[in-house]
Order: C-alpha cells, then sequence, then structure tokens
C-alpha cells in the first residue's frame, strides 16, 4: 500500500511503501498523489483539489490530534476516512507549554539575544525576572495536556486553575473562562481551533488578564487574536509571551511577534521529539493494518 509521509523525513515500515514528501514541495507531493493511497498528515493544508490528485486515496491520517487543516467536509464527499491520534504529543507539548513559561518568566530571549552580543552581565535591574512558585496558572482545556501540566505546576508551587467547555463545579479548580482569566498571573492554552474558539482570547479578554500577565499557546494559533496580542505586549499591559503556533504559519518575517524582546518564539515543533514520532508510527502503521484488513480505524474523526 502506497503511503505519504508528507513531511520531509524518511520512515520504513515492513510491508508498506512509505514515501517521505516536504511540506515545502508541492511539485513533488502533487507528482505522488495519483498513486497515494494514504496520507501521513502533519501541518500543511489539505484540501478538497489536494484529494482530487488522489484518486486512490482512501485514509488521511494526521500525525498528531488537530484535524483544523484538514478538509473534513471535502474527505467525507469524496468518501476518504481521516483519523487521528490523540494523546500521543501530550508530554511533548505539555513539557514545551511548561519551557515557554518559564523562558517568558525568565525573559530568556532577551538573555540568549544580549549574551550572544557581548552584553549579557551584569543584568540591568527592570530584567529581573520571576519564579512559577506562588502564581496563579490558568489552563484552557482540560484533556491529557493540561492534566499533565496541572500535576507539574503544582509540584513546583504554582496554584493552577482550568477551565473547559464543560461546567466541572466538583472540581475547586474550576473556572468560567472569564473568572479564569482575571485570575491568572499565566493563562496556557490547549483547546483546538473550532468555529467556537476562534479568537476566543480576543481584545476584551486579554484585557481581563492582570497587568502584567503572561500567554503561552501551543495549541492553534488563531485561539488568540493575534493583532490584539501584539497591542498588549507593545503598551506593556502584558509582560511576555511564549508562543509556538500563530495565525499564519510558517511564521512570515514581517509578523510585528518577531521584533518584540518580551516574546518567547518556537516554529510549531512543541510536538516534536523523537519519542513522540514513535509513538505516532506506531499507531499509523496500525491504521493502515487495519485499512487494509477492514477493521476499524483507531480514533477515527470522519
Amino acid at each position: 500500500m502506497r503511503v505519504l509521509l508528507h513531511y520531509d523525513m524518511d520512515y520504513d515500515e515492513p510491508g508498506l511503501d512509505v514515501v517521505g514528501c516536504s511540506e515545502q514541495d508541492d511539485e513533488r507531493f502533487f507528482e505522488l498523489l495519483p498513486d497515494t493511497e494514504v496520507i501521513w498528515h502533519v501541518l500543511r493544508p489539505l484540501t478538497g483539489a489536494d484529494m482530487d490528485r488522489a484518486p486512490k486515496l482512501r485514509l488521511i491520517q494526521k500525525l498528531g490530534t488537530g484535524v483544523n487543516t484538514i478538509d473534513l467536509d471535502a474527505a467525507a464527499e469524496r468518501g476518504i476516512a481521516v483519523a487521528n491520534m490523540p494523546g500521543q504529543n501530550a508530554r511533548a507539548v505539555a513539557e514545551t507549554s511548561l519551557l515557554l513559561m518559564l523562558s517568558a518568566l525568565r525573559r530568556l530571549a532577551t538573555f540568549d539575544r544580549l549574551t550572544r552580543e557581548g552584553h549579557g552581565w551584569p543584568a540591568e535591574r527592570s530584567m529581573v525576572g520571576g519564579e512559577l512558585a506562588g502564581r496563579t496558572v490558568g489552563l484552557l482545556g482540560s484533556g491529557e495536556i493540561a492534566t499533565l501540566l496541572r500535576g507539574t505546576l503544582e509540584a513546583m508551587g504554582a496554584r493552577v486553575l482550568f477551565t473547559s467547555r464543560t461546567p466541572r463545579p466538583h472540581d475547586p479548580a474550576w473556572r468560567p473562562l472569564d473568572d479564569l482569566l482575571r485570575a491568572s498571573d499565566i493563562v496556557s492554552v490547549h483547546i483546538p481551533l473550532t468555529d467556537e474558539t476562534h479568537h476566543l482570547l480576543d481584545r476584551r479578554r486579554l484585557a481581563l488578564l492582570p497587568p502584567g500577565a503572561i500567554v503561552v499557546n501551543t495549541a492553534r494559533g488563531a485561539v488568540i487574536d493575534e493583532a490584539a496580542l501584539v497591542d498588549a505586549l507593545t503598551s506593556g499591559r502584558l509582560a511576555g509571551a511564549g508562543l509556538d503556533v500563530f495565525e499564519e504559519e510558517p511564521v512570515p518575517a514581517s509578523n510585528p511577534l518577531n521584533a518584540l524582546d518580551n516574546v518567547v518564539l518556537m516554529p510549531h515543533v512543541a510536538w516534536l521529539t523523537r519519542e513522540t514520532w514513535d509513538r505516532y508510527f506506531k499507531v499509523a502503521a496500525e491504521n493502515v493494518r487495519r485499512l487494509t484488513t477492514g477493521d476499524p480505524l483507531l480514533h477515527r474523526v470522519r
């Protein structure tokens, strides 16, 4: 069975014909699509037009959780199954979220730049950072990533609150979204991008955060109104941000976030560890086997 791994890496699996293709190489991608039966999809959006170039396509397997980059309606119209793999990148993303919180608190980007320029010591009084212990961290979401992060943060001495679509009145840490924002020194996003969550953190809600708060996002960029975030960071009302995801990806050089010293940026790689890839390929190969035998797919979305 011909499998197209839409990522710039090689992978061998006994019994499978796996061909790799960079997400930036559309010419090769289009050349491979006519014989492709399964796409192992990462980030480059998959459209109905792409699917029309692949008449043999039977399965789009998301290597990860979020399927907002796949035209699900187009896949359903063409009889193409879509599956994801929830939880397989949870530990990597939780660890990266913690990394971004600490990096923003301790002004890592600024210190890194100054050190490389030969001006890193001594630090100015205005550059003194902070610690997680004693701060309130608000988590948007209550899935596996947020759960892992909650335990780690509490072990480090932070007070953790969370919000979720379904109220959890039995848990004293649950808050409605606006109440959570008012109480959070740091807010971290762990929810999917949907019509309901697009720009969930808009200008009004960002203004609810206490002065000097920090925003962290390892979920999807458009959950936050990026222009409003830039304004809050530029004005100094927010102390910093740690961002792995953006409204436009890859991030263009013209993005104003690139010019801000109080922001730590990563290129949507919170999930990217060797261990995550091992888990991804195990699930992906199993679903190809199930597709071949007619068994139900794991984590089918459509």
